[in-house]
């Protein structure tokens, strides 16, 4: 059987705008050992999108991606009530042997 061709995909200008920053907290790091990475993502970006944006500009093979918003906390600053900004966050799974190095810019 042929093996099937991997279309390589041109980075949009949406992909640059999907994916705001790698989150490097422990417990984002220790889901490297599993082959997965978490990004800050827009919070209008659906699954499909986000899968879009990391195959384009690192060039790996995704295979799921999970999203969750985080509600942001109500603080007090200088005695007046304020809010945080609400923020979603996708963990990125890759295919088995592809890694991404979030220490290099894109």
């Amino acid at each position: 059987m042929a093996k099937a061709k991997t279309k390589e995909t041109k980075p949009m200008e949406r992909d640059y705008t999907i994916l705001s920053a790698p989150v490097v907290t422990e417990k984002s790091t220790n889901g490297s050992q599993f082959g997965q990475v978490t990004f800050t993502v827009a919070p209008d970006a659906t699954k499909p999108e986000i899968k879009r944006a990391v195959e384009a500009l690192w060039g790996v093979k995704v295979e799921k991606v999970n999203t969750s918003v985080l509600k942001g906390k109500t603080k007090r600053f200088r005695g007046v009530m304020g809010r945080r900004s609400d923020a979603k966050k996708a963990i990125v799974t890759l295919a088995e042997g592809q890694t991404i190095d979030l220490g290099t810019g894109i």
